[in-house]
């Protein structure tokens, strides 16, 4: 007889174990085949999954960003954090401290307004910021000190390289997704970042005597017009081929998540040199006053002059009444 530990009977109408099907398949192949095979046997709790089956998997729950959502800073926290990196440049800190804290409370009142599902809709105007002022003053240096504090991505681009979508230049919508990879991919963090534009004055349109279609100038100010404002921006370039590659490549591995970024709680800082606009200033600030009894004034330091900018000499220096 031989040593091989033989099975115990299986009593009537009942199947064979795994155990004893994997071992006569193996004594089949060996009889048969010769060599040595060894089969591997799945666990009973463990099953194959069809492509179906995974499509219908609930996708991971994405955590949510705590840095913007639990925004409780104050102007003067901000501005005392300022302080440590800028020497003057008081009145700036103060507006920008201001107007941060301003949007990002705003911003915050409205997800807990959402979370607790409270009646009625709450509603704000996002008040976006235009800074004045001549290179080397330290603007950008502000504004990337704020974002290091408040914990959200921080863009920085040059307005100059970018066209109206459709023509050769960067676009816009560039800015967002630039925002999304210093997030490293978290779309909701992203949602609540900084983009800093500078040298906005170079799309000044330079008034009414252009001819042709101006791309770089009025073209640019309305695509970041509908930025500013809320928009939905695709996450893939669609005139990017990368961008398109990217999307197939990530539609394959199964990443199938958002794929649009709302612009509506991003801060839009916008800052440039503006030369020339102290003349118009100056213009409308002139009284026309004839006679010996006709006050002379002392013509005022450009610096001072930016300080009396209105909407209006915005207008008149070439930009979109709506932009501004």
């Amino acid at each position: 007889m031989s040593d091989t530990p033989q099975d115990p009977p299986n009593p009537p109408n009942q199947p064979p174990s795994p155990d004893e099907i994997t071992r006569k398949l193996e004594d089949f192949i060996k009889n048969s085949l010769g060599g040595q095979v060894v089969f591997s046997r799945m666990d009973p709790g463990m099953r194959n999954v069809t492509p179906e089956e995974e499509s219908k998997e609930e996708p991971p729950v994405e955590e949510e960003p705590t840095a913007a959502y639990d925004f409780h800073h104050k102007p003067a926290d901000i501005k005392a954090y300022l302080d440590r990196f800028v020497i003057r440049q008081d009145e700036a800190k103060k507006v920008l401290s201001t107007a941060v804290c301003d949007h990002y409370n705003h911003a915050r009142m409205l997800r807990e307004h959402k979370k607790q599902k409270s009646p009625g809709n709450l509603e704000f105007t996002k008040q976006n910021v235009l800074i004045t002022g001549p290179t080397g003053v330290g603007k950008t240096y502000l504004v990337k000190h704020i974002a290091d504090l408040i914990g959200v991505p921080f863009v920085k681009a040059d307005a100059t390289k970018f066209s109206e979508t459709g023509y050769v230049g960067a676009d816009v919508d560039d800015l967002v997704r630039d925002l999304v990879a210093k997030a490293n991919g978290n779309v909701e963090l992203a949602q609540y970042g900084i983009i800093y534009l500078d040298e906005i004055d170079k799309l000044a349109t330079g008034g009414e005597g252009r001819m042709g279609r101006d791309v770089s100038g009025r073209g640019v100010q309305t695509a970041l017009l509908k930025l500013m404002e809320e928009t939905e921006v695709s996450l893939y370039a669609p005139n990017d081929m990368r961008s398109q590659m990217q999307m197939m490549f990530d539609t394959r591995k199964g990443r199938t998540g958002r794929e649009v970024i709302n612009t509506r709680n991003i801060l839009f800082i916008v800052s440039g040199a503006f030369s020339g606009l102290e003349k118009i200033i100056e213009k409308r600030q002139a009284k026309s006053e004839i006679g010996f009894g006709a006050m002379v004034k002392d013509r005022a330091h450009s610096d001072e002059l930016l300080h009396e900018a209105r909407t209006k000499d915005f207008i008149d220096y070439g930009f979109e009444a709506e932009f501004i």
